[in-house]
């Protein structure tokens, strides 16, 4: 093979997988969608006051269970949905990732769903979120690390939302 032929095999495999503005949309729109249904979960499911006062609790927002902030809750959990659809198709689409689990087919849409349900979970809930709380003077904060009942009921939120999120990637990326 020479060397022009080489080139050219690189840059339709590189081009195969460049990650185009749409991927990006479908990353924020999936980690959206995905978020409503946590949401519901922290709202309905899980002990409050989740949503409504540790949330807004983490930007600044001083609520308390006698006196929520529920849109500050929903609107932050909203946002933090779209920035992690985002970092979702950040890592499905690192080399090493793709090659391991395609995540533009359902196949792999389900199994990136699950690993980064898990991974949000240990990296946010059980390790970011008590630091976070901590720092920011939470009287309610959970202890480091935040490892009890709670954290099931956050794993099965965290894979609520990342599986619409991967799902609707893998529709859409093709």
């Amino acid at each position: 093979m020479n060397t022009q032929t080489q080139h050219t095999e690189t840059t339709i495999a590189a081009a195969e997988h460049a990650i185009s503005p749409w991927d990006w949309v479908r990353g924020a729109l999936g980690g959206f969608i995905g978020s409503v249904g946590f949401g519901i979960i922290m709202a309905f499911i899980m002990p409050p006051p989740l949503l409504e006062v540790v949330i807004p609790n983490m930007y600044g927002i001083e609520a308390t269970p006698e006196s929520p902030a529920p849109m500050a809750g929903w609107f932050f959990h909203q946002f933090h949905g779209v920035m992690l659809g985002l970092a979702y198709v950040a890592f499905v689409e690192l080399k090493a990732v793709r090659s391991w689990l395609n995540a533009r087919t359902i196949k792999g849409a389900i199994g990136h769903g699950l690993l980064w349900g898990v991974l949000t979970t240990v990296l946010l809930a059980v390790l970011v979120m008590p630091v976070w709380l901590q720092v920011v003077g939470f009287p309610m904060a959970p202890p480091f690390p935040n490892i009890g009942a709670g954290t099931i009921l956050s794993l099965i939120g965290h894979i609520v939302y990342a599986l619409p999120l991967a799902i609707i990637y893998a529709l859409y990326r093709k």
